[in-house]
Parts: structure tokens; sequence; C-alpha cells
């Protein structure tokens, strides 16, 4: 989604045989401590070829490109092939002859006049892109480059520092971009009067640098950390208003989270980062030093994003979307630490964050987050590490041994720890329940039990290329399907669908997102054109029929889940904010009420995350995480989108500001706090 950077997410080395004249970057991951990929640039005579290779996880991209560049360092010719992370086909062009620029990829095409410098920004590059951003940025003496088809970019040096090699020694500075995608992206580069790219570095995930400067990485990452946190902390000072003392919210209609009906008009009092009292309108008799007129609007307890693996900049786009805890479901441990002291202390513009844990088997398919175990021993270390450190709840993953499913799960329960997760390869959904799960994530993970055989390989690609062909076929009416969805009913096992985050199953090349259409306006330019690239590889009419099929009996099966009296919680696993608002009308299609699905994003949410004593519903004695919502949400669910105002315990957000300041034209407009 984030076009030029979202290959630098996913990086690895692998080996390869390298020209001499090649310039090489190696991918680390788990802390330095795992390789993985490949991305060597070489240059001929003026024309510069990159290969560029990532596999972890069972997927990853593969492309090829050649590029020559104009004097001025932008592209003059551009070209990549080769396939995205989920499998579809890239295959992009760019020329510029003069002042005409022409553009073809497989999902849009264009033509535009073009006055002076301008950059291309290609929907599907490798890291590389940086490295002639960087120089061609640097070519322009206010340091601000337009870009192709539309936007802007800039840079400021945030620090220089100095890296070693053995006796060799050279300055680099980290450097902020602004103008791709919601927030700025730090990257390091080279001196001099052509800067190129020499480092990547996404903080707890992955340090990509240049070969042979690996040694230099963590020392680098520790410092990116230390003025990302300094920008963090401007950013959140910049968009929060305090509410000392005791404040009344007028006249709202509040909505009982426990009952999921909508309260006639009331006031609510807080004070202190808590709710005090709730009173019919005009009642209360309690002093405030400020007044906020809700003017009839539906009062909600924040909004639970069950499902993301967060970032320290993801914050933004949660709050502003009305989301007041965010439940992360796979990170770096230290890293999600740190954010979380950092959302605690206030100085993070960041909802609450509930932790899982963690826990991966090793294989070549390995996911390198938390702990990649191989034993029922480093199982249960694992185990002992997330609860000294306050984990509620522990996440399984794909490659986790099947042999020690049970044991493991038995011993988190003995410490008082959730389980949940993917299904273990080599078993299906009901092995896991049987085994003692709490909780399954993702649609394709609980309908893959009917899929299936020893044999399958659910750590590759198949696990959304086999759900996408047949669940079309299922017959949800069978015996089968009825004594699994039983089970479940009877173990009480939690389902976190992430419905909204499936819709690449059916996306293709050159049609909008039906995930993101309903902010596809509202968003950056950049962002918005990504929403018409596909990700899965879907080569004619006839696949597409079936993939959408698959896809509307996934949200389905959630409804018939949810009628059985399975408990559904609402997560993502993609853009913050948006996503949620889109998983919540996937709800209603699936056939339940709008009230029933506010329930699941508020009630659900804190119940099943350990945390219903304190918030998630509207009552003294709460935390003040609190949502004014413009329009009626109890009856089109698609107003969860006009969130007014939020409030975080003591402390007030304006969406539409928080929204303006992240690139997004806002969705409602703010009500403000005198």
């Amino acid at each position: 989604m984030k076009h030029l950077l979202a290959a630098a997410f996913a990086l690895a080395l692998a080996s390869f045989a390298h020209s001499a004249d090649a310039t090489k970057y190696v991918a680390l991951v788990n802390g330095g401590k795992s390789r993985a990929g490949h991305l060597i640039t070489t240059e001929s005579g003026g024309k510069y070829k990159v290969d560029y290779l990532f596999k972890n996880n069972g997927r990853g991209p593969e492309l090829k490109e050649e590029y020559t560049l104009a004097p001025d360092g932008t592209f003059a010719r551009y070209k990549v092939t080769g396939a995205t992370t989920f499998g579809s086909l890239v295959n992009e062009t760019f020329s510029r002859s003069g002042d005409s620029a022409t553009w073809k990829s497989t999902s849009d095409k264009g033509e535009q006049k073009v006055d002076g410098t301008a950059l291309y920004l290609p929907l599907g590059s490798s890291p590389q892109a940086f490295s002639v951003a960087l120089t061609a940025l640097y070519q322009r003496p206010d340091r601000k480059l337009p870009m192709i088809p539309s936007g802007t970019l800039t840079v400021r040096k945030l620090l220089d520092a100095e890296v070693t090699r053995g006796a060799q020694k050279q300055q680099v500075q980290l450097l902020a971009i602004t103008g791709i995608g919601f927030t700025p992206t730090s990257v390091w580069a080279t001196t001099g009067e052509k800067p190129r790219l020499f480092a990547y570095i996404y903080p707890g995930f992955l340090q990509l640098i240049e070969e042979g400067w690996e040694s230099n990485a963590a020392s680098m990452e520790t410092r990116q950390t230390e003025a990302e946190k300094a920008m963090l902390v401007n950013f959140n000072q910049r968009l929060s208003r305090k509410l000392p003392g005791a404040t009344l919210i007028r006249n709202a209609r509040v909505f009982d989270s426990e009952r999921a009906v909508l309260g006639e008009s009331s006031d609510v009092l807080i004070e202190g980062g808590h709710i005090i009292e709730v009173s019919p309108a005009g009642t209360s008799k309690r002093q405030a030093g400020r007044v906020i007129d809700a003017a009839n609007r539906v009062l909600l307890p924040g909004l639970f994003d069950m499902h993301g693996h967060v970032g320290f900049w993801d914050g933004g786009l949660h709050i502003a979307s009305g989301i007041t805890t965010l439940r992360d479901m796979g990170n770096d441990n230290e890293t999600l630490l740190q954010l979380m002291k950092q959302e605690r202390e206030g100085t993070l513009l960041m909802p609450r964050v509930v932790a899982a844990g963690f826990v991966e088997g090793e294989s070549s398919n390995a996911a390198r987050n938390g702990f990649v175990i191989k034993n029922l021993e480093e199982a249960k270390k694992a185990v002992d590490w997330y609860h000294d450190n306050g984990f509620p709840q522990i996440k399984i993953y794909n490659s986790f041994p099947k042999e020690i499913l049970a044991e493991t799960t038995a011993y988190a329960h003995s410490r008082g720890i959730r389980v949940s997760g993917h299904i273990p390869v080599f078993l299906r959904a009901q092995d896991a329940v049987l085994a003692g799960y709490d909780e399954i994530q993702h649609i394709n993970q609980v309908l893959l039990n009917f899929l299936v055989d020893d044999k399958t390989d659910t750590r590759t690609l198949e696990r959304f290329y086999l759900p996408a062909r047949k669940v079309a076929d299922l017959d949800f009416d069978s015996a089968e399907v009825r004594e699994f969805v039983d089970l479940l009913v009877q173990r009480k096992t939690v389902i976190d669908p992430t419905l909204a985050t499936f819709n690449f199953i059916r996306q293709r090349d050159g049609e909008l997102s039906q995930e993101f259409a309903a902010v596809a306006e509202h968003v950056p330019p950049d962002v918005r054109r990504g929403f018409y690239s596909a990700q899965m590889k879907i080569p004619d009419a006839a696949t597409h029929a079936r993939y959408e099929k698959s896809y509307l009996k996934m949200i389905e099966f959630v409804g018939r889940m949810y009628k059985a009296g399975v408990p559904i919680v609402a997560g993502t696993d993609d853009i913050p904010g948006f996503t949620l608002q889109r998983e919540l009308e996937l709800y209603v299609d699936a056939g339940l009420t709008p009230s029933q699905v506010l329930q699941i994003a508020t009630w659900n949410g804190a119940r099943y995350s350990n945390t219903l004593h304190e918030r998630g519903v509207i009552t003294p004695g709460r935390r003040a995480d609190l949502i004014l919502v413009d329009g009626e949400p109890t009856k089109n669910i698609s107003d969860i989108r006009k969130v007014a105002l939020v409030i975080k315990g003591e402390v007030a957000y304006y969406p539409a500001e928080v929204f303006e300041a992240m690139g997004v034209k806002p969705l409602t407009p703010a009500l403000k706090v005198n």
C-alpha cells in the first residue's frame, strides 16, 4: 500500500553471484540475527539494473528493475517486472521525453505534461528508488521534488553519524523524507553533493544496510529510534488537548455496549481520566470546569482493533478513527515494550496497547518476530517471558511444532495466558481448538479446516490461494461444517476474522479496492493510487469470479458463526483505522445489525482482551475512553467513519486535525472542546 516503501518493509538476503562493481545491501531481521533475500544494483554505461528478491514467512516479492537517469537525477526511463508478495504480476514502465511523461502498470496508465524536474513514483519498486529520490532531491536547492503523477517529496536532516568497517570510516546522515504515505520516512544516506541510500531501518523489524557495514546496524537503529522519538513527541504535543479537572459531556446519546442498544440523551461526567457519572440529560448536579455539548451525537466507548502489528507512527490513524485500544498480534518484543512505555507516559500518539506475544517454530518459512522455538522447553521459556512482562496472550504461528501444541497451550493456561494464532502447519483448525486454543486469527485459517490434509503446507502462499479457489464450493450446511461450528460454540473459541484485509483475494489490477473505496478520495495521492493494485495472481475472468464467490462466502460464514453463538472480535491486520471501519461494514453484510457490530467493536474487544474491568462500556468507574460520532451508526454502520471527537483518559483529540496532519482530508468536522 505504500508503494515505494512497501518493498523495504520486507527484505532479505540470499546467496547470489555479483559483479565486482555492484552495490549490494544486506537485509537483517530478527534483531540482526537472520538474513533473507537480496538487493543488488549494477551500473554500466548509464544504465542501471536492480535484482531484488525477498522470501520470508512463505511469501515475498521478486523484482527486476532497469532504468536510466536524466541530467537532473530523475528517471528518464524505468521498467520493473516480477511478482508481488502474494504473487500478482508486476509489469510497469515509465518514460519521459521533453515535457511529456507516460507510464503504464498492471493497474493504471497515464500521460501528462511536466514542466521542469519531477520524479516518477513507481507503484512496485525496490528500495533502490530511495537512492534515486535522494540524489535528485539534493540537486534541488529547496530540497523539494515534484512527483509524477502527483505530490511533492521533501527531505530534512535529522542527524549525522560515523560508521566503521575495520579501519575504514565514513560519514552518513539520517534523513526524514515526507510526501510518501501518511508519515515521514527515515532513511540513512551517504553524504556529499549526491547522497545515495546507505541503509533503511524499520526499528524492530528490518535493517537493510550496505554490505560490509552490518556491524553498525544496531547502533544506527538506536540512534534512529531516538531521533524519531523527538519527532513523535512533537507530533503528539501538537495534536493532544489536555482535560484537567472535570469535564461534562452534555446531551449525548449513550450506546450501551453490554446490551447493544442506544439510550436516550444523557450527560456524562468525566474526571481524572475516568467516568464519574452517567445521568439523564440536564439532571447532573456536579460541577465541571468545561462542558462539551454533544448536540445529540452518539457517544460510544472507544473502539478496539483486535489485530494490529503496530509501529510508532501508526497511532494517528487509529486515534483519528476512534480506536482507543489496539491489540498487537506480533511484533519485536523490545520495540513493543518501548512503544507501550511511551504510550503510558503520554509522549506518543497511540491507542492503549494490549500485547499478544508471538511464538513461532523454526523453519525456512518462519516469521522472525518474538520467539522462534524448536522444542517444548523453549516454548515454555517464551511463555514465561511473556508472563513476566505482562502479556495477557500469546499468538502461535504457522511453523510452530504441532507435536508440542497441546502441552504449550496447557502451560500457557497454567500461567493465566490466553492462546490464539494461526493453525500450525499440517494441522486443521479443529485440532488447534481441541489442543486448547482460545482464539483463531483470520477467516482463511478457520476455513482451511475443510480444505487441507496432512500434506498441505500452509506456510506458503497456498494458505491464501487454496481458500480463494475452494471456499466457493463449500457446503456450509454439511454435517462437517455444522459439527465444526458446534465445536467452536462448545469451546467458546473466539474468531478474529480480519475480513476486510482479505479483500485482496478478489482485488484485480485497475479496479478500486472495496476495502478502501469509501476513503479513497481522502487519502494522499500515492496511497490512493495503490488502491487500484492487485496482490493475488488472477489471470482471467473465470478465476476472478471464483475468488469473488469465495470471498463473499467468507463473509457469509462469519455471519453464520455469530448467529450460532461463536464469539467474534473485530481486527484488521492492514492500514490502521480505515480497515476497521470496513471490517465493521462487512459484519453488517454478514447479517449482523449495526448495534451488534458496535458491541463487537467495544464490549467484545474489552472482554477478550481482558480489559472489560476498565474499558469497553460507558459506566462510572471505567476509563474515559470515549468517541462522539456524527450520524446514526446504530442504524448505518458506515457512519462510524464520522468520528467528531476522541477522548482517551485525560486527553482529547480532534480527528479532523489529526487527519490533516497526516495528509488525509477529514471525514467529518471536529467537535472542539472549549
